[in-house]
């Protein structure tokens, strides 16, 4: 394994990082889940219980749904992408990171041709997007992750330890982002992640949109 830490965008002596989730985060709705339901419905069915229920792995059960999708409809997912909803008050969270020199990655279970067709102009303002890419050039589709780690398909906590930082923000809504909260300085969850630290008593500040983590921010930051 290679060094996580090598090769960071963000400088060693950062103060501080914001680590956020895409889909069902960023978005208002879980696009990559709907996207599964929708181009493989049948195995969707029957995996993504389980891996809610942590009984099948995200690295196994999404690779699985992602690679049982023809090649042939890989334009059909970007289309698929487009005009999904973003939840409010992003552009003025970004603005107010940026003020504050404070980096925003974004670290996504999902697809990476989905976060920049919904980000549009607005990928540029975060310091690296890290995804799964897929390789359509054969009959199937396949999955290639940078990140990927013993359990999902993109590990959040790898990512985290490639930029390092005295304090570690994590904004999430889901099971993707679990590992990365429980190591996060401080948490933002809603949704199905709420519960799951609840289970674990890991302490998080509840939000539902993006005005809500800039109001927190700026009230610890100024």
């Amino acid at each position: 394994m290679t060094d996580d830490k090598q090769n960071s965008p963000i400088p060693n002596n950062q103060q501080r990082v914001v680590f956020c989730d895409f889909d069902g985060t960023i978005t208002v709705e879980e696009t990559f889940v709907a996207m599964l339901k929708h181009f493989a419905p049948e195995l969707s069915s029957q995996l993504m219980p389980e891996m809610y229920a942590r009984r099948l792995s995200l690295r196994s059960g999404v690779r699985q749904l992602l690679e049982s999708i023809s090649s042939e409809r890989y334009g059909e997912i970007v289309e698929f992408s487009r005009g999904q909803l973003m939840r409010p008050g992003l552009v003025e969270l970004l603005d107010f990171l940026d003020e504050k020199q404070v980096p925003f990655a974004i670290v996504s279970g999902g697809l990476r041709i989905m976060v920049e067709a919904v980000m549009g102009d607005l990928a540029h303002r975060a310091i690296a997007i890290y995804a799964v890419d897929l390789d359509s050039s054969g009959p199937r589709l396949q999955v290639n992750s940078e990140f990927e780690g013993d359990a999902e398909l993109v590990s959040k906590v790898r990512v985290m330890r490639r930029h390092p930082a005295k304090e570690q923000v994590a904004i999430g809504d889901s099971l993707t982002d679990f590992n990365m909260a429980l190591q996060a300085s401080s948490v933002f969850a809603r949704d199905r992640l709420a519960e799951y630290l609840d289970e674990q008593q890991k302490p998080y500040t509840k939000w539902d949109n993006f005005f809500d983590v800039l109001e927190n921010l700026s009230q610890k930051w100024n």
